[in-house]
């Protein structure tokens, strides 16, 4: 059961299971790609829009939008066949009743070997296409067995859950709302579970991150923002920065946001800066006087087609230097994969931006989630466009010699 076990979140299996190293050298140097796999639709999936994580077996799991038994997303397996190939296996078609399309929906482990994710439409019949819901996936020998945590009704306990779920100490599971938007915790009840929005926030995008203190930190349409605990059951909301747009400025924030060891907050933008193409940018937490404010800085302004990507759509994932995607922009203008390198003189910070791979439609299309890394350096991720039949790819990056 959930509530004898730790829930992972998004990131941590794969820093976990993997010894990662990623050096600036090798982020200059030139990138093979190979298309690992290529969606057909049905009954295999369409449309991968959301990372992948492992098992640190060599497996990897993902969801699709579409596709599946009744073209309403999947939940699957990647394998290596042995043989230098790879074995593509549905664990779970989406049915309606026990959720639809899940849509920006990234999966998680517990230390069970349990698979926990959200899908944006499905459950109750109270909204058009249901409110969403919360589900658990969990092996029986060869199968896996779907048990639906919590269904959302709309009104007060919210629709349409996104991005990565996360928990705390006590087992309670946090996510956002992106229609009757805000931030919800599941908490663990005899045998179900109980919801509750904590937090009504005006279209939140993507998911959420915790700090040591227990505070959670994410990002709506047009803020980041921060909730503390109160020590009364409740939590205090605070907004730590507000995007105007502008070359000096992002709009529109996109995807979760992401540490780095010495407590800075990393995330990107759609649109805004230079060229208005979108940002990464970084926010310092202040200290002395000023303690409980943030600095603000952009890390990087991108310059869409030809010259570098744009409309990066994910976020930032990290072990040290940073990588992503952008949807849009690159040399094809089919989206990119990038990275971006950190060093630093000890007074100043420098951040140095490198596309990895310009995707051409064949090899992948319109990258939405970050990859991630493994030991030797190698990036894994999919694309939602692209590929033989044109939903989408998993694909991994190689460091070339």
């Amino acid at each position: 059961m959930l509530e004898k076990t730790k829930l992972l979140s998004v990131g941590t299996p794969i820093l976990a299971m993997f010894s990662i190293l990623l050096i600036g050298v090798a982020s200059a140097s030139a990138q093979t790609e190979t298309v690992l796999y290529s969606f057909a639709g049905s009954p295999d999936g369409a449309v991968p829009q959301s990372s992948l994580i492992s098992d640190g077996s060599g497996n990897f799991y993902g969801t699709t939008v579409y596709g599946g038994t009744r073209d309403l997303g999947t939940v699957f397996q990647l394998s290596p066949d042995g043989y230098g190939g790879w074995n593509e296996t549905v664990l779970h078609s989406f049915s309606g009743k026990d959720g639809a399309y899940p849509e920006s929906s990234p999966l998680v482990f517990d230390n069970a070997g349990n698979l926990y994710g959200t899908t944006y439409y499905g459950g109750l019949s109270s909204c058009a296409y249901g409110c969403g819901v919360v589900y658990e996936l969990s092996p029986e020998g060869k199968r896996w067995k779907q048990t639906v945590l919590y269904r959302f009704a709309g009104g007060t306990d919210g629709s349409g859950p996104v991005g990565n779920l996360i928990t705390d100490a006590a087992g309670n599971l946090y996510g956002t709302l992106s229609q009757a938007g805000g931030v919800f915790r599941l908490t663990p009840s005899g045998n179900g579970w109980s919801e509750q929005l904590i937090y009504a926030a005006n279209v939140p995008k993507g998911g959420l991150v915790m700090d040591a203190t227990g505070d959670l930190l994410g990002v709506t349409d047009s803020t980041v923002f921060e909730l503390s605990p109160n020590g009364n059951g409740g939590w205090t909301s605070s907004v730590i920065h507000t995007f105007v747009g502008g070359p000096k400025d992002g709009s529109d924030p996109q995807g979760s946001l992401v540490f780095d060891r010495r407590g800075r907050l990393y995330g990107t933008t759609y649109a805004g800066g230079e060229r208005n193409f979108g940002t990464a940018y970084m926010l310092r937490p202040d200290k002395g006087k000023n303690k409980g404010t943030w600095t603000w800085r952009i890390i990087h302004s991108f310059h869409g087609y030809p010259d570098d990507g744009s409309g990066p759509s994910a976020g930032l994932a990290t072990n040290g230097n940073f990588w992503g995607t952008t949807v849009n922009g690159g040399e094809n203008n089919d989206g990119t994969v990038f990275e971006i390198t950190v060093t630093s003189d000890f007074i100043t910070t420098f951040y140095s931006e490198y596309i990895l791979w310009n995707f051409n439609g064949t090899d992948g299309a319109y990258p939405a989630y970050s990859p991630i890394l493994d030991s030797a350096g190698n990036l894994y991720g999919t694309t939602p466009g692209g590929g033989s039949s044109g939903v989408g790819v998993v694909f991994e990056l190689t460091p070339n010699p």
